[in-house]
């Protein structure tokens, strides 16, 4: 589902000046020399639409830079380290980590606002990490000083990550909601997520109730993207679940790496549990929450007929 916009530049009526107020000076410079690029590209047909899919797949790998950039030196420490040097695999993680952060700050590839998303993610989820090592649910690799307990540091900057994806893709797509829940309402429900992956250890666990509450609550919720010419629409449950699914295959990546690892991959790696999914949906309510915070949910303008 799309809606078609006029503008020769590709923008859609009414958001241009809006959008690339949000953007960061690099994505003005990008978003200029694309425009640039792509003006004379057709508005209709099959060439139209591989441009959107093209457009669509290099904002989708903008967004993602944190989080690729992550994963690309958690394999390569894995892959290339050596072992036998001063300093450990986990501590050199953590530095890399923290450099990818200030990269991104001070080339302005993140805004200040997006920092305060990607602190809260990296505290949320180091809270989550040590009590959920404690429980034996995962164990990290040993080694190095720069670790809570038994969670390396740069396991805060994994979440980070996540909350990195989620500001910017609500920004390059220009995110709008159709009948989104009350604030308050899914505010509720994600802290109960959140208690949830601790309580479940103590007492019964909620996480069915808790993803049937989501489905309920979201289950009208439309959500709108711009990609380059047109405006499309997919049901918000249908963007968690893909995310979630990404965040899957990540994790895979990341356990085959042995960065971390589940109990059933102790004797030999084999892929993590598709039940997984469910964690990752759910994350991902804990995830737009925080989001909305920073960026409260804006209605679709309303084209002319």
């Amino acid at each position: 589902m799309s809606e078609p916009s006029t503008p020769a530049d590709g923008a859609p009526r009414g958001s241009r000046r809006r959008d690339r107020h949000d953007l960061t000076a690099v994505e003005r410079w990008i978003d200029d020399r694309a425009n640039r690029l792509l003006r004379d590209a057709p508005d209709g047909g099959a060439r139209a639409k591989l441009v959107e899919f093209l457009v669509f797949g290099a904002k989708q790998a903008w967004a993602c830079i944190f989080g690729a950039a992550m994963l690309t030196v958690i394999v390569a420490a894995r892959l290339w380290y050596p072992d036998d040097v001063w300093l450990a695999r986990n501590d050199a993680l953590v530095i890399a980590a923290i450099v990818i952060q200030a990269v991104m700050i001070t080339t302005r590839l993140e805004t200040g606002r997006e920092l305060w998303v990607i602190v809260l993610f990296h505290v949320v989820g180091t809270g989550m990490e040590l009590f959920k090592t404690g429980v034996g649910s995962w164990e990290y690799d040993g080694g190095g000083v720069l670790h809570l307990g038994a969670v390396p540091l740069y396991t805060g900057f994994m979440y980070a990550a996540v909350g990195s994806y989620m500001v910017r893709v609500y920004r390059l797509f220009d995110l709008r909601f159709d009948r989104y829940p009350p604030v308050w309402l899914t505010t509720i429900i994600a802290t109960g997520i959140y208690v949830n992956f601790f309580s479940q250890h103590v007492i019964v666990d909620l996480r069915w109730v808790l993803l049937a509450a989501v489905l309920v609550v979201f289950a009208r919720t439309m959500m709108h993207f711009r990609v380059f010419r047109r405006t499309h629409r997919m049901p918000v449950l249908v963007a968690f679940l893909l995310v979630a699914c990404f965040i899957w295959i990540a994790e895979n990546i990341g356990t085959i790496t042995g960065a971390w690892l589940y109990p059933n991959q102790e004797d030999g790696w084999q892929l993590v549990p598709l039940t997984k999914l469910v964690s990752w949906f759910l994350l991902m309510m804990i995830s737009v929450v925080m989001v909305t915070w920073v960026y409260p949910p804006k209605r679709p303008d309303r084209l002319p007929t």
